[in-house]
């Protein structure tokens, strides 16, 4: 028996499929979306609709953005000799958030997973190694401290190695397990400043 009419219900089922986000969760944002403002829930709708047209991967870094370069990369400022390799654009705006590296990055969207069936051909691996053909000075691989994480780093240091680029991995401090995106800013800064030449 349906205890709504259709249009909550049809909300609540939309809102129910985000990550994170279960049946009771789905009903408190249904809820308040509908006892709020028109234009309030209009402004919701059209910056979803407007992030879902407008957004793409940056073509140097591949982290999400509006325009072609992200503005890490678009910066004149930042190091763009130093690459910093993450995961997911998630990791990237954790290092971000510390306000202390000033190098760029390449975001992976994912890590090598074989019993997920995740190859490297799977993850922007192929991007990182045209990208290596122009100068630069370090490779820092800022994987996770899980499996797959683990997995990936010593991946990319067999497949960079041979280059004699400098490379080097950051530092315990991130715990094992652990996602990057959830550590806070000072342990981030002291897994940074302690990374390990490779």
């Amino acid at each position: 028996m349906e205890y709504f009419s259709k249009d909550i219900a049809r909300l609540v089922t939309e809102l129910s499929r985000l990550p994170g986000v279960g049946v009771k969760s789905a009903q408190r944002l249904a809820f308040y979306i509908i006892n709020s403002p028109l234009e309030q829930a209009e402004a919701l709708s059209e910056s979803i609709l407007s992030a879902k047209k407008n957004i793409r991967y940056c073509r140097e870094c591949f982290t999400i953005t509006d325009s072609e370069l992200c503005p890490v990369c678009a910066s004149e400022e930042r190091n763009h000799r130093q690459i910093m390799v993450v995961e997911n654009p998630r990791d990237m705006g954790a290092y971000e958030r510390t306000g202390r590296y000033r190098g760029v990055y390449h975001v992976l969207h994912g890590a090598i997973s074989p019993m997920l069936g995740i190859g490297p051909e799977d993850i922007r691996l192929k991007e990182l190694m045209q990208r290596l053909q122009k100068p630069v000075d370090e490779v820092i691989i800022a994987t996770n401290s899980s499996l797959e994480g683990e997995t990936t780093a010593t991946y990319l240091t067999k497949l960079i190695k041979p280059s004699g680029i400098r490379l080097s991995r950051i530092a315990s401090g991130v715990p094992v397990g652990g996602d990057i995106e959830n550590i806070d800013e000072v342990t981030l800064l002291r897994a940074l400043d302690g990374r390990v030449i490779l």
